[in-house]
């Protein structure tokens, strides 16, 4: 899954570390989530979602695989 975490958190001209606390997880886990390995729970995704003030849609981007068009 992709998504736009990194392009809005520098928007708003936050580093890392200040995004974290914000959001109240690790400096490591947004790296990981704005480097796509590590998908966020749904609360933390609502919870991202809510401090930007966009849709979940907004920042996460679904893109089906080859895995899921087999089914």
């Amino acid at each position: 899954m992709k998504n736009r975490v990194e392009e809005m958190r520098k928007y708003l001209g936050l580093n890392q570390d200040e995004f974290a606390k914000a959001i109240k997880v690790s400096r490591q886990t947004v790296s990981s989530i704005e480097t796509g390995k590590y998908n966020p729970s749904l609360e933390l995704a609502f919870e991202i979602s809510h401090f930007f003030g966009k849709k979940i849609e907004e920042i996460f981007i679904y893109e089906r695989g080859k895995k899921n068009e087999e089914k």
